[in-house]
């Protein structure tokens, strides 16, 4: 009887690692903006993109020495570039056309897209709760961070459902493929096909930088170790471990990061409907999570 009793606290104990560990990627997600804006070089978009997933790529393959086998190299190569190779450029695309808030409420729909898509791809059907949770963080998002001189450019906004889409796939695929090795190898892999597909788009359109001082360097180590590596090594971790649609809501948390980290370094100030927002927010992630795990 104890032990009956035992399991099923064990088993919401190991919910609740998971969830904290597959957070802590788009919370450090959320903390690349004030890296990007403090740290790096100022436009140079795609030499970031590059510079954070190639290195990291390679570091891992080195340290793990694990290739992909048989169906795992298209595989590789497909989620690869969803994550990174298309993904990347894609936002910052995006991020230069566009307010930060516009490209943060159009991300926070990923869970919608998740939900249809799993539907489609893997048979499962959300619950009708964990959808309206998604529902309500988009406007707890749109909320905290849209203001009222916000510009919808067109093709910003297309890039930016494109790269929000390309993730959600990537969540999808990779629960529907599962993984033939360790979260840490198969982030290496994708890194790896990411960054090679993005070197030559960064020669062509951007060159060579001419100087890259300490800050710089300083940067591109923190976004391509911390905010990539580990980063999405914890992510595809997630995703094997938890529902799809509980892996995107957790995207909610980068927005929110993001905020905290701008009061906190870049000495911004919320408004009362921001505090609202961010609420609202944080609500429907803890609700939409508190669902998936009921079920």
């Amino acid at each position: 009887m104890t032990a009956a009793l035992a399991l099923p606290q064990v088993q919401r104990s190991r919910y609740t690692t998971d969830l904290v560990l597959a957070a802590l990627a788009p919370a450090s997600w959320g903390t690349t903006y004030v890296v990007t804006t403090t740290l790096l070089p100022p436009d140079r978009p795609l030499l970031a993109a590059t510079l954070r997933a190639l290195p990291a790529g390679l570091i891992l393959l080195a340290v793990t020495r694990r290739l992909p086998r048989g169906e795992w190299w298209w595989k590789s190569i497909v989620l690869g570039m969803l994550n990174f190779g298309a993904f990347f450029p894609l936002i910052f695309f995006a991020a230069y056309r566009l307010p930060g808030g516009v490209a943060a409420t159009i991300g926070s729909v990923q869970p919608l897209v998740v939900a249809l898509l799993s539907l489609g791809v893997l048979g499962v059907r959300p619950a009708r709760a964990v959808l309206y949770a998604a529902l309500a963080g988009t406007g707890g998002v749109a909320l905290l961070t849209l203001s009222s001189e916000a510009r919808l450019d067109p093709l910003g906004i297309g890039a930016m459902l494109i790269a929000t889409s390309l993730m959600a796939t990537a969540i999808v695929l990779a629960k529907k493929w599962g993984r033939p090795e360790s979260p840490l190898v198969m982030t290496g892999w994708q890194l790896t096909v990411g960054g090679l597909a993005l070197a030559p788009l960064t020669f062509f359109a951007e060159g060579a930088p001419a100087t890259i001082s300490g800050e710089n360097l300083l940067g591109f180590a923190y976004l391509g170790l911390v905010g990539t590596a580990i980063a999405y090594a914890l992510w595809f971790r997630g995703i094997d471990r938890l529902p799809a649609t509980s892996v995107s809501l957790l995207g909610l948390t980068n927005p929110m990061i993001a905020t905290m980290a701008g009061l906190l370094i870049l000495g911004q100030t919320l408004t009362p409907w921001q505090i609202v927002g961010f609420t609202i927010a944080l609500g429907a992630l803890v609700a939409g999570q508190t669902f998936n795990r009921a079920r």
